[in-house]
């Protein structure tokens, strides 16, 4: 079973920034893919973000583009997801997911971690 690890939510006021952390194995970074999924509260998981593990390619959401970035630190084992200017309709509860595919559907995404809370709200 694969390890994933999500941390860096909270509260922030809208305009702010967070970082989200989603550690896991040297191996996954090596071989797999990483997303970004966030939920909010009665809407369908949204793919926000993902990285390839072979060539850094990175993809985005429209509604994201230019506001958050994804990062990794292979040292610390450790995929990144930095948001800034961060609005109300940001606020969800945001997984990681591994996976060998580089898209922002949920198929093909085989291990998720257990989310972590970010609320964007004054």
């Amino acid at each position: 079973q694969v390890q994933l690890k999500e941390s860096g939510g909270g509260l922030v006021q809208p305009g702010g920034s967070l970082r989200l952390s989603c550690t896991t194995s040297r191996f996954i970074l090596d071989y797999y893919s990483v997303a970004w999924f966030r939920q909010a509260p009665g809407k369908e998981l949204e793919g926000v973000s993902c990285m390839s593990s072979t060539d850094g390619d990175t993809v985005y959401a429209d509604s994201v583009a230019g506001r958050f970035t994804i990062s990794r630190d292979i040292a610390k084992n450790t995929v990144y997801l930095q948001m800034n200017s961060l609005k109300p309709e940001d606020t969800a509860v945001y997984y990681c997911a591994t996976g060998r595919i580089l898209w922002l559907k949920p198929e093909g995404y085989d291990n998720w971690g257990q989310g972590t809370q970010v609320t964007v709200s004054s």
